[in-house]
C-alpha cells in the first residue's frame, strides 16, 4: 500500500531525497511505494492514471472509479445524457457512453404493449423478464392468456390476430373435436363425411380396428375395414363362398342374383375361365359352350 508521510526531524547527514527527481524530501509530504520515497509531483506523474473523460491525471488526493479498464475522477464519472452523478447509482454503458438506467430506458428500451410501462433490459430485481413476439415486447407478468388470463411465460401458444391464448385454452375455445371422443383436436387427425376424427378414435364400427391410413367402407355412414365388410354384408362368391368387396381391383360377375369373382367365373365341368366368353346355366352349374354340347 502507498502511503503518504511528512518527514520530520532529521539531521544533515541523513539524505532522503525523492527516488525520481532526487530532490529533498526534507520537510515535505511524500508517498512511500514498494520502499521507495516520492515527492507528490513526482508520485502523480508516474503511478496516478488518466481520467478517461477529461484526461487529466487523476491525483494520489482524488477519488478515483473505474469501469471496463477505463478510469474517471469522481466528478467526472457522470451520465452522458444528463449529466448526473454515476458515484452511487446504476448505470449502463452504450457505445463506451455512460448512461443512468432513467436515459437509458427512455432512449433504448421497449414499452410493453399491454401496460405502456418501459420494460427494462434483461432482468430486474423483482425477476421480470422481457418478452418479445412478432416486433412487439411485454413484461413477462404482462404476457397473459386472453381467454384465462394466467401468464405465458416461456410455456406454448398461440397467436389468434391480435390475441394469445395458451394451448388448453385454445383448444377449447376454438380447436375442432372429434366425433367419438368429443375432445379437442390440436393436430392431425381424420376426417371423414367432412367430420374431424382423433386418428386413434376412427375405428371400424365392428371390430374397432382403427382405419386411418387403410382402405375401409361404410353402411349407414358407419365406417367398415373390408373384413368385417365383407362378412356382415357382401354377397359370397357362388364357387368360392368367400365375400365379393369390390375393393382391391377385385372385379366380379353378376348373373341371375349370383356373383363370382372374376378368377371363380369358370365352366363346372372342365374349369376353363368364360370371362368374356359365352356360358350356359345348367341348374346351379355354369358351363362353356364346349361342354355344354357334350351332353
Amino acid at each position: 500500500m502507498d502511503i503518504i508521510r511528512l518527514l520530520g526531524k532529521v539531521t544533515m547527514a541523513d539524505k532522503f531525497d525523492c527516488d525520481h527527481c532526487k530532490e529533498s524530501l526534507y520537510g515535505r509530504k511524500y508517498i512511500q511505494s514498494d520502499d521507495s520515497p516520492y515527492c507528490i509531483p513526482c508520485y502523480d506523474s508516474l503511478f496516478s492514471n488518466t481520467c478517461d473523460e477529461c484526461k487529466e491525471l487523476i491525483g494520489h488526493d482524488s477519488r478515483e472509479l473505474f469501469y471496463e479498464d477505463r478510469h474517471y475522477h469522481e466528478h467526472c464519472f457522470r451520465c452522458f445524457r444528463c449529466d448526473r452523478s454515476l458515484a452511487d447509482e446504476p448505470f449502463t454503458s452504450q457505445d463506451e457512453s455512460l448512461l443512468c438506467n432513467d436515459c437509458y430506458c427512455n432512449e433504448f428500451s421497449s414499452k410493453c404493449v399491454a401496460c405502456d410501462k418501459i420494460v427494462m433490459p434483461g432482468t430486474n430485481g423483482e425477476g421480470t423478464r422481457k418478452l418479445e413476439y412478432a416486433g412487439s415486447t411485454w413484461h413477462e407478468g404482462c404476457f397473459i392468456c386472453h381467454s384465462c388470463e394466467q401468464p405465458i411465460g416461456s410455456k406454448s401458444f398461440i397467436p389468434d390476430k391480435d390475441e394469445h391464448y395458451c394451448v388448453p385454452c385454445y383448444e377449447e375455445k376454438f380447436a375442432p373435436r372429434c366425433m367419438r371422443c368429443k375432445k379437442a383436436l390440436a393436430k392431425g387427425g381424420v376426417t371423414y363425411r367432412d367430420e374431424p376424427w382423433h386418428k386413434e378414435c376412427f375405428v371400424c364400427t365392428n371390430c374397432k380396428t382403427q382405419l386411418a391410413g387403410q382402405h375401409f367402407t361404410s353402411r349407414d355412414d358407419s365406417p367398415y375395414c373390408l373384413k368385417c365388410f365383407g362378412n356382415l354384408y357382401a354377397k359370397k362368391c357362388e364357387a368360392c363362398s368367400k365375400p365379393i368387396t369390390g375393393f382391391g381391383g377385385g372385379k366380379y360377375i353378376s348373373f341371375e342374383d349370383r356373383q363370382w369373382h372374376q378368377p371363380c367365373f369358370t365352366c363346372s365341368q372342365c374349369s376353363v375361365s368364360l370371362v368374356g366368353a359365352g356360358f350356359f346355366p345348367d341348374g346351379d352349374r355354369i358351363l362353356c359352350r364346349g361342354c355344354h354340347s357334350s351332353l
